[in-house]
């Protein structure tokens, strides 16, 4: 059997190594049009910043040692060109030298990846706007930073890429503007999530504009001008005219990707989104004689069933797996992606798994969220940070959806968990149950992902009805609402709701008698915990009320675009006293 695998990186390299495991007599070939075959390629912002030092340590193997070990026919700098699948051919050309020759297959895999998108837009082409996406691209941006030594540096775009990179140039001394095209970066995130991530980079002094479209660049000296418009209001935009500029040394543009898929095209493959390749569940295209695998695949969504595009190395490295097994006639198939993905930005993790709330409404389903905030550890044990957590399940079975973590050390941990509860069908109640490892330095005698399912199944239960930071807003206009905020004086007078009234939890039931018992009483404290005791208590002395999601701390993040806060909080947002 004779195997052309076009790209290597993640699923191509993955799958010549699989085939040679399962097939020592296969003859594979694989072709590579950059000099790298299997590389790093999350690691490529940390070589800009100088966090991985050698450029050797970004090849996961080199041609020689991935090409001696495997007994694989490794060509780098040769590019396939076209596809003749009625021949079963490969038209390949030397980099290098400009020369076409012609290989057959039985089998063809393609792992194109994906391709960095760069807008037609006026000045595209000045050297000084560059895009990361392989080593090469790499290279040659460190290469710029030591011989020019720039001083400033526009990013556009607020995805991974883009994020990643701007806070490895802040951390060499540069100074960043970063600017997204919508109102919030991380699109895996939701809006109200991604508002603390806004606030804490805002802290580290990045000059994050949301809502900017960019439509040009302007040679301007030694500098380039970056054009936009702002396509809506943002608390930083205030009163700023609708067209601005952002002087820069370079520009990183990191405006996303799309499949990179000319060959199957031209080839008559059939492609589904975005020009992506459709595949079943064993990697075949719509010819079954070539695989498919990748950033440049179309494949199926574990939550939801619908098809998706996941450019992520984990579901790249499993399906290049499975496509070798199917190959090698193995009974493996791919059961679809959760989009599990996590950022660490300075200190702070953001992560996310299955659909988030922009996903599900778009989708139509019915679905609730709660929102929870935890120590990392035990708050009397030193070095506990704060963490957010949206957890989505269904309202009608209870089963989990999606979830998104904000926060410091442990988030890894927990959005782990949580993927794992997801992909084995679990509720939200049983969180509850799950048996967690906990040693005060670790977690909490009730873990975060513990009082997530608290939450849910109090939610689920009828025991405490909700309300959400968009509902809170105007809620003090209607007659037939008391808006109650049961933190301390003090707490309330450093903000509070617009038109809500204070009442101490601990003053809460000596004082019933001022509230009307013929109103909704909308109740909230600083992150959940007491305005939930207050509902109990309200509840079983005849008033009706609702407790907002997320306390007041989340209300501020979104709504008032408040500094962010890294400093440990007990279980109700309250500073844990030192000493």
């Amino acid at each position: 059997m004779k195997v052309i695998i076009i790209g290597g990186v993640a699923g191509g390299a993955s799958a010549a190594a699989r085939l040679r495991r399962l097939d020592e007599t296969a003859e594979i070939i694989l072709l590579e049009r950059s000099g790298y075959i299997s590389y790093a390629n999350c690691g490529l912002p940390y070589y800009i910043g100088g966090v991985i030092r050698e450029k050797g340590a970004l090849s996961v193997q080199t041609p020689e040692s991935f090409g001696g070990r495997f007994r694989i026919d490794v060509r780098v700098k040769n590019e396939a060109v076209s596809i003749d699948p009625k021949e079963k051919t490969v038209r390949i050309r030397k980099l290098e030298t400009g020369e076409e020759y012609v290989e057959s297959y039985d089998r063809l895999l393609l792992s194109p990846g994906a391709k960095a998108i760069r807008p037609a837009l006026p000045g595209i082409g000045d050297p000084r706007i560059m895009t990361l996406r392989t080593v090469e691209d790499t290279l040659a941006i460190r290469n710029y930073l030591e011989e020019k030594r720039p001083k400033r540096a526009v990013v556009v775009g607020g995805g991974f890429i883009g994020l990643e990179t701007a806070e490895n140039l802040m951390k060499e001394g540069i100074a960043v503007t970063l600017l997204q095209r919508g109102n919030q970066v991380l699109p895996p995130l939701d809006y109200d999530m991604a508002c603390q991530v806004h606030a804490y980079l805002r802290g580290k002094g990045l000059d994050l504009r949301l809502n900017r479209n960019v439509t040009g660049f302007l040679p301007d000296g030694e500098a380039l001008t970056v054009r936009m418009e702002t396509m809506g209001t943002d608390t930083a935009a205030a009163g700023a005219a609708r067209k601005e500029t952002a002087r820069a040394d370079f520009v990183l543009m990191a405006a996303g990707v799309l499949p990179e898929t000319t060959l199957a095209k031209e080839a008559g493959l059939t492609l589904g989104q975005k020009g992506a390749i459709v595949v079943n569940e064993y990697m075949q295209t719509s010819d079954p004689d070539i695989y498919a695998v990748g950033d440049a695949v179309e494949i199926r969504h574990f939550i939801t069933g619908k098809k998706t595009l996941a450019a992520l190395a984990g579901p790249a490295n499993r399906q290049g797996r499975i496509a070798a097994d199917h190959i090698c006639g193995r009974n493996s198939a791919y059961r679809g992606a959760q989009g599990s993905s996590i950022i660490r930005l300075f200190e702070m993790t953001a992560a996310s798994t299955g659909v988030n709330e922009k996903q599900a409404k778009a989708l139509g389903l019915d679905y609730d969220r709660v929102i929870t905030f935890s120590p990392s550890h035990a708050g009397y044990y030193p070095g506990a940070q704060n963490m957010t957590i949206k957890t989505l399940f269904e309202r009608s079975t209870g089963r989990l959806l999606g979830a998104q973590i904000v926060g410091f050390d442990g988030a890894d941990k927990r959005i782990d968990v949580l993927a794992c509860a997801m992909r084995a069908g679990l509720t939200g109640e049983e969180l509850q149950e799950m048996d967690l490892a906990y040693a005060p330095p670790y977690s909490s005698a009730k873990d975060p992902v513990n009082m997530a399912g608290y939450v849910i199944g109090n939610v689920r239960s009828g025991l405490v009805e909700q309300y959400h930071w968009e509902e809170a807003d105007g809620l003090a206009e209607r007659e037939d609402v008391i808006l109650l905020d049961v933190r301390t004086e003090a707490e309330y007078r450093n903000g509070h709701i617009p038109g809500a009234v204070n009442i101490p939890l601990d003053e809460l039931r000596g004082r019933l008698e001022e509230l009307d018992r013929e109103k909704t009483l909308y109740v909230n404290c600083q992150s959940g915990l007491r305005s939930y005791l207050a509902c109990r208590i309200l509840s079983q002395n005849g008033f009706s009320c609702r407790n907002l999601s997320g306390g007041y701390r989340f209300y501020e993040y979104v709504k008032k675009d408040r500094a962010f806060d890294a400093s440990p909080a007990g279980p109700c947002g309250v500073p844990l006293q030192k000493g």
